[in-house]
């Protein structure tokens, strides 16, 4: 019960960033306004850790190789790939692309961790990625220039997909606590250079610090707790399938907050896209034929 809850919780959350980075992120500008995202939720965690699990502080150190590429693949890169996407595409639609980070998951796994990917799983890749396309197609049939944060957009969900590899791989003794703050602190590490030479000319309205605050606080701090508390407990399975609610959310977020429409093929495209990724988790299972 308390993982549904979590996981409710979870892709409400994350659902909200997309609306908060549509808002944001043509003020602050892409990377200057993940910089803030990842320092103020850096700036959240670190007192939090130190209260609660202080003895964990010595590994944000003792395990920086890990929470640098972390750090790297699970915010900064991804982050600010889908920051710069928000530019041009809905909040919903961006939600939906993040929804494949599963499948990148999967095929990333049978790759690198020598996972089984059942036919079932290749049928729903082929399915999934197949729906990005229609989810996209009145874009791309009006505005050639889409395909371009679209494909950003897919290199942040494989990169969310990596991560979850990764974590896997390197990261299980950590706490999720830990992992959370010290991702979260590379990041805004990473990011600070490129922010600066990168800070817009004008000075953000009041409502743009707002938004980045609630990112940085609500939409990371507390989301990537929750996540890594999910992940570590119940899997990267378990954990990965948040997208398939985040979509849902945003949608309603932007519907609600920004008065974002929804097509038919962006609702059929969303719909094709979980399918997909339903039967590459293995959330719904092809019962083999029975044979007399």
């Amino acid at each position: 019960m308390i993982y549904y809850v979590e996981l409710l919780v979870l892709a409400a959350l994350w659902g909200a960033s997309f609306l908060f980075m549509r808002t944001a992120s043509p003020e602050f500008g892409p990377v200057t306004l993940i910089f803030f995202r990842a320092g103020i939720a850096a700036l959240f965690l670190l007192p939090l850790l130190a209260i609660r699990q202080r003895a964990e502080l010595a590994k944000l150190w003792q395990a920086r190789k890990t929470l640098i590429v972390l750090g790297l693949t699970n915010t900064a890169f991804p982050f600010c790939f889908f920051a710069f996407a928000t530019l041009s595409m809905e909040a919903g639609i961006t939600a939906t692309i993040n929804s494949t980070a599963p499948m990148f998951g999967a095929l990333i796994a049978f790759v690198w961790l020598k996972d089984k990917l059942s036919v079932p799983a290749v049928i729903g890749l082929i399915i999934g990625f197949s729906g990005v396309y229609i989810l996209m197609l009145d874009k791309f049939n009006t505005d050639s220039s889409y395909w371009l944060p679209a494909l950003v957009a897919m290199c942040a969900s494989a990169l969310y997909g990596f991560a979850a590899c990764y974590s896997r791989l390197y990261a299980s003794e950590l706490k999720p606590l830990t992992i959370a703050t010290g991702s979260q602190l590379y990041a805004t590490l990473f990011l600070l250079i490129p922010a600066w030479f990168l800070r817009p000319e004008v000075t953000p309205q009041l409502s743009a610090w707002i938004d980045v605050t609630l990112l940085g606080v609500a939409c990371t701090g507390i989301a990537y707790v929750l996540y890594f508390r999910i992940l570590s407990t119940h899997g990267i399975t378990k954990a990965l399938s948040v997208t398939y609610l985040i979509p849902l959310f945003a949608f309603i977020w932007g519907w609600l907050l920004l008065s974002e429409s929804v097509t038919l093929n962006i609702l059929v495209g969303a719909i094709v896209i979980l399918i997909g990724v339903a039967l590459t988790t293995n959330l719904i299972k092809l019962k083999p034929k029975s044979t007399n």
